[in-house]
């Protein structure tokens, strides 16, 4: 049904679901204070904490992004391309939902909402499987999902979450062959792993980030120091947070003294390889280790290596990185367009920070998570990646000899 489920239902649903977040905000904001107080008493290290934590402008900026959803196009339906054949078939490659969709999260709560809005829009069916340490939050926003779909006419089971189940539920959805058609995780590789050992169906990894800053020998290094700076700070305990800097010889001197400083200065502990040790005047840098270049730190800390060339570079994060995001500070076209060619992420930046890459600020309106896969999509998962195509062929008789 809610694959030839009409546009205007749906977002209607999503509207309504929207109006509900913004009106229900302080019930919100009081079972997530519980799941935070749980969160702390149990011990979950800081940037689990901001994951899991709903504030006003997050709960606000959920709400825009649902409306944001409401307003793109739906793509079910859509036509992809088309063609007439020589017999005279015609075929169109259209869009269609890929079914029943299982989201397996950790924390984020406010996956609880961008999924269901996201599925909903895109004609799939959604199950929710969210974590203990958000479970009073998680079931209050699915509950206002669940208000919208009825005040919408939909059937309610176009959303189900679970709750309070361990690994056994966890092992049972990813076996559902012919029930669930796909399962996307959003969480770390401790999620990922366990699914791994057990998936029957398709998992699309929503994967975590070990994203890099890489400073060229003709950078601005003004543009650099902003760049990396707000790659690491502005909020470090995300996917999409640079966890490396990476730094041409050339302009180590003139860049490392002060950035690191400034770094420093926000609480970033810094680690880095001996040129870059050498480089950091007073700043206190310890040494890296090997697994501090592949390593997601979820927090304020920072590997830093200096490197002789942007082949070096591209080297550097090709071998450590998670194919996530990764940027590069150049003025030089032929530098930029070398390291966007050869770099193997879901996103490259040029001149800007890594911390774009969201679904959100890909005009989205909202993410289910980023996917480091290649298949059967990549980078920030919305609604067309939510669907898969069906060939349409149209004829007047024809058979085949």
């Amino acid at each position: 049904m809610l694959a030839r489920l009409d546009r205007a239902p749906k977002d209607a649903c999503l509207n309504d679901l929207a109006d509900r977040l913004e009106s229900r905000t302080g019930e919100i904001l009081e079972a997530n204070a519980s799941d935070l107080a749980a969160g702390r008493e149990a011990g979950l290290d800081e940037a689990l904490i901001d994951r899991l934590a709903m504030t006003q402008a997050r709960i606000a900026g959920m709400a825009t992004g649902v409306r944001e959803v409401a307003q793109l196009p739906d793509p079910v339906g859509e036509v992809v391309e088309t063609s007439t054949l020589q017999n005279g078939l015609e075929v169109s490659k259209q869009r269609v939902p890929i079914g029943v969709i299982g989201i397996v999260y950790e924390a984020r709560p406010n996956v609880t909402v961008d999924a269901a809005a996201l599925c909903l829009k895109s004609g799939n069916a959604v199950v929710l499987r969210g974590s203990s340490a958000a479970e009073a939050s998680n079931a209050v926003l699915a509950g206002l999902v669940v208000e919208s779909l009825r005040e919408a006419g939909i059937p309610e089971t176009a959303v189900s979450p679970l709750s309070g189940g361990g690994h056994e539920q966890l092992r049972e959805l990813a076996t559902q062959e012919g029930l669930v058609d796909l399962i996307i995780p959003r969480g770390g590789d401790g999620l990922k792993n366990a699914l791994k050992e057990v998936a029957r169906v398709p998992v699309m990894y929503a994967a975590a980030g070990n994203c890099h800053v890489y400073v060229h020998e003709d950078a601005d290094l003004q543009m650099a120091q902003r760049i990396a700076y707000n790659a690491k700070v502005q909020r470090p305990g995300v996917c999409n947070a640079a966890e490396t800097l990476l730094v041409h010889r050339a302009a180590a001197g003139a860049l490392l003294p002060a950035l690191l400083q400034q770094l420093s200065d926000a609480g970033v502990e810094l680690v880095g390889d001996e040129r870059a040790r050498d480089n950091a005047a007073d700043v206190p840098v310890g040494p890296a280790s090997a697994e501090d270049w592949d390593t997601e730190y979820h927090g304020l800390k920072m590997a830093v290596g200096v490197v002789d060339s942007l082949f070096a570079a591209v080297d550097h994060v090709n071998r450590h990185g998670s194919g996530h995001s990764e940027a590069i500070v150049t003025s030089s076209n032929e530098a930029a367009n070398e390291f966007t060619e050869a770099v193997d992420a879901a996103a490259v930046y040029v001149n800007a920070s890594t911390r774009f890459t969201d679904g959100y600020e890909f005009g989205m309106g909202a993410e289910i998570g980023n996917s480091t896969q290649k298949l059967h999509a990549r980078g920030p998962i919305g609604l067309r990646e939510l669907t898969t195509t069906k060939y349409i062929v149209r004829g007047s008789g024809q058979v085949r000899e």
